[in-house]
């Protein structure tokens, strides 16, 4: 990316960040994770991160898509002096968290499926090069 795509991205990561917090936040926490701009700064790929209690994730996503031509005006009226033209948004769900959550919960399980073989600590702590 160009310094001015990074540029806008960071602008619009921080804008975005505070209106999804201020208006949309629907029961849930929303964070934005990313935003991949386009090199003719027209299109916004937003990667949005929800965080629900209730794990409804897909409702609160569809209420960001249904509201993202009402965040574009809220974006336009904060970014319209430093920015030709307001990017068209495309909202992604971010999954990332809950992908980390699972392997962890695997790795967990794996521990505690194996036995504890003293044996093995032993051979470990006096071969460190094998």
């Amino acid at each position: 990316m160009s310094i001015r795509t990074e540029r806008v991205a960071a602008l619009l990561k921080s804008d975005l960040g505070e209106i999804l917090q201020l208006d949309y936040q629907h029961g849930a926490m929303l964070t934005i994770t990313s935003v991949r701009v386009s090199p003719d700064l027209m299109q916004a790929h937003v990667n949005l991160s929800v965080f629900s209690t209730s794990g409804n994730h897909a409702e609160v996503f569809d209420f960001i898509l249904e509201k993202t031509p009402e965040i574009r005006k809220k974006l336009a009226a904060r970014i319209r002096h430093q920015v030709r033209r307001i990017p068209e948004i495309h909202f992604h769900l971010d999954d990332t968290a809950e992908y980390v959550e699972k392997i962890d919960s695997l790795f967990r399980k794996i521990r505690q499926d194996k036995p504890d073989d003293p044996s093995d600590r032993e051979n470990t702590d006096e071969n460190p090069g094998s």
